[in-house]
């Protein structure tokens, strides 16, 4: 399998604080109502079967077959065969959105100031200098990073979690690390 980078998203350590949100729009300078990444916070308590409080941060999964390249009609999208970071070119985007609606993960955001589209690319000039995404380098709390998922142990991660597109559609390099344990929401009585 060639080289492919992906993120790895631990569940236990997510806090919510939206720190990688805006690391990744500081880094990338992008437009106040742009967001390449997103914390998402409105899963059910009991999503996997225990209570418990989950934080999800995605952005573009890296897919090893991604539908927005193949729905693009005008080649905006390339995918490096060094890494697998897919890429969007905005100087030949035309705006059709049409990767928009066939992204099964809704990650292409249209730029209503630019008349593009825009995503995430994983910092890939920070990856080439061997430093970490925006996004990676600044979550207090370590619960994102990146890995070549060529690389590791499938059997530690989880391809897919509830409410998560089906990842065999796009074959998306995101990994997941579940939660653990069960997070006590209801302090115990003193």
């Amino acid at each position: 399998m060639a080289k492919q980078l992906g993120f790895t998203v631990n569940l236990d350590q997510c806090i919510g604080c939206h720190s990688c949100e805006m690391g990744c729009k500081n880094f990338n300078a992008l437009d106040p109502a742009m967001f390449y990444r997103h914390v998402h916070d409105d899963f059910p308590e009991d999503l996997f079967g225990v209570p418990t409080r989950v934080h999800v941060s995605l952005a573009c999964n890296h897919c090893a077959d991604p539908a927005c390249l193949a729905a693009c009609p005008v080649k905006a999208y390339s995918k490096r065969d060094k890494d697998g970071i897919v890429i969007h070119d905005p100087s030949r985007c035309i705006g059709c959105k049409m990767c928009i609606a066939a992204c099964p993960y809704n990650v292409p955001q249209f730029n209503e100031e630019k008349h593009t589209v825009e995503k995430c690319h994983m910092c890939y000039q920070r990856v080439d200098d061997g430093l970490k995404p925006g996004c990676v380098s600044t979550c207090p709390v370590g619960a994102i990073d990146i890995v070549d998922i060529s690389k590791i142990d499938e059997a530690a991660f989880e391809k897919q979690i509830p409410g998560f597109p089906d990842q065999k559609l796009t074959k998306s390099s995101t990994r997941f690390i579940k939660p653990q344990s069960v997070k006590r929401i209801i302090p115990e009585e003193v």
